[in-house]
């Protein structure tokens, strides 16, 4: 019942010892990079994605700390492009291996009645960038994140769907509960491939048969 804006996390006091499962308070669930700052086990077949928390401004340890990633921002060369169907799309200019941190969907973080009002807005002709990311808890609750890059966002907005996406999107925590919409590689891409995620966020989550039928408002969901 707190806005998560105002829950900010403590730093961890990793000054002689590297940030490490066991020791690092920001390592509760285990390490969340590899030596190469690759996002661990993605795509390993999980039934969920593990909550990453990197560490912050708060800690000791420093900017080299390898639990330090989504913040430090983009890291490849990329490129506004205009597609044959899709209108403008984003690709990359360089090859971007597996797990690695590509780019972040930033915009304006809203309340769900500011959503609802900007949504009654839109006409037929407008483009529809807003977001919602739900996070399931163990204890039953649904924690949502809507994220609006129309006005104030980054190249992230250019991001075409694909039901079989190169990217994955994971919510990654820093300072404080509200989190970066961050995307990682889900799969080595070449230079000059368009990249892309998957809207729905089904991408690698296990879906059985009856929730692929689902009905939503009385009408079968559209086949992609």
């Amino acid at each position: 019942d707190i806005d998560p804006t105002q829950i900010t996390f403590p730093g961890c006091i990793c000054v002689k010892t590297p940030c490490l499962p066991g020791t690092c308070s920001c390592l509760r669930h285990g390490e969340n990079y590899d030596d190469n700052s690759c996002l661990r086990d993605i795509g390993s077949g999980g039934k969920y994605a593990e909550p990453v928390f990197e560490c912050n401004v708060l800690c000791r340890c420093s900017d080299h700390c390898r639990n330090r990633v989504v913040q430090k921002g983009l890291q490849f060369h990329f490129q506004v492009f205009k597609t044959h169907k899709k209108g403008w799309g984003l690709r990359t200019l360089e090859f971007i291996p597996k797990g690695r941190f590509v780019c972040e969907y930033a915009g304006e973080v809203l309340g769900f009645s500011e959503v609802q009002r900007r949504i009654h807005l839109q006409t037929k002709s407008d483009s529809n960038y807003i977001i919602a990311i739900r996070e399931h808890v163990y204890t039953g609750q649904v924690m949502e994140t809507f994220v609006d890059p129309t006005y104030i966002g980054n190249i992230g907005r250019f991001l075409n769907h694909s039901c079989e996406p190169n990217l994955l999107m994971i919510p990654v925590r820093i300072d404080s509960m509200v989190p970066k919409l961050a995307l990682f590689a889900a799969k080595d891409i070449v230079p000059e491939e368009e990249l892309s995620y998957d809207y729905s966020g089904r991408y690698l989550n296990l879906t059985g048969s009856e929730d692929k039928e689902r009905l939503d408002n009385g009408k079968l969901r559209k086949p992609c």
